[in-house]
């Protein structure tokens, strides 16, 4: 629900000086005849904690925010989080402020079913390799397991990390298969479909996680990643033949969800895509 016809958001995250958040929900508010102010908050910028930023958000005039790497595990101790999916998840990346205290919900996960039924309808995921385990990745493998994949394998750095999503997956799906490894080249091999879920690749991360060579034979790659669209882990895929599915669409669907939760009113999903492709940021 709006606060008359005008509706204050933002987004809490590192690095975001180039997201299309703020232009999106510009854009759905204007459909709506809804001003909406969109702030970019930058911790490290604000001199302050997130602790501090989130709590300025919640004693302000904020209806939500949007929260991006990487907060998006670290907000849920500040949250009341009604649905199990989402708690099973551990992350969150779309907030709602009310009497009740702040609410957390994930548009990821139902962004990144969006994205994908997009690109490839209702075909299998096959085995699946995902190579990052945060707030996003996630969201993302709990998507997966919505469209029915069956064999997942996590890759990170951080192997504590990708053994406890690797648990909690197990916990809700017990039908999936989930393996753990900090080898990503090894774990793609025979995997269908190749996903991006860390920062490598987006401004300020340049590089990809996965080499060229060992992406053959897969059938499809998601990039996370979104700014730029056109990252190298995708670039290679694309050169490799491989069915690409940009960050882009995640961030679209992702926008399109979180708009619902923010303001309750409808979209013109066509409109809003065509003018976000082709509206430059003006702040």
């Amino acid at each position: 629900m709006t606060q008359g016809k005008s509706l204050h958001l933002g987004l809490i995250g590192d690095n975001i000086a180039r997201s299309r958040s703020p232009l999106l929900h510009r854009l759905a508010g204007r459909q709506n005849d809804v001003a909406v102010r969109y702030d970019r908050l930058v911790p490290k910028d604000m001199g302050q904690p997130f602790d501090a930023v989130f709590d300025l958000c919640a004693s302000g005039e904020f209806r939500g925010i949007n929260v991006t790497y990487p907060y998006k595990e670290l907000v849920t101790g500040r949250l009341r989080i009604d649905d199990p999916l989402v708690r099973a998840i551990g992350a969150v990346n779309t907030v709602i402020f009310g009497d009740g205290g702040p609410v957390g919900h994930n548009t990821d996960y139902s962004g990144f079913m969006a994205a994908y039924r997009r690109v490839r309808g209702e075909r299998p995921t096959g085995p699946v390799l995902m190579i990052g385990t945060g707030g996003v990745g996630r969201a993302v493998a709990f998507g997966l397991a919505a469209l029915g994949t069956t064999e997942l394998r996590l890759v990170d750095r951080d192997l504590a990390k990708a053994e406890a999503l690797a648990q909690a997956l197990r916990e809700a799906v017990p039908a999936m298969t989930v393996t753990v490894s900090g080898d990503a080249a090894a774990a793609a091999a025979g995997a269908a479909g190749l996903i991006n879920c860390t920062p490598v690749g987006m401004v300020g991360y340049g590089g990809t996680p996965l080499p060229r060579a060992a992406m053959a034979g897969a059938e499809w790659a998601f990039d996370a990643v979104y700014t730029p669209t056109d990252t190298e882990f995708l670039t290679d895929a694309a050169a490799e033949g491989i069915a690409i599915i940009s960050g882009w669409e995640l961030f679209f669907y992702q926008g399109v969800h979180a708009w619902a939760l923010f303001a309750g009113l409808p979209l013109d999903e066509v409109a809003l895509r065509a003018e976000l492709l082709t509206t430059e940021e003006t702040a």
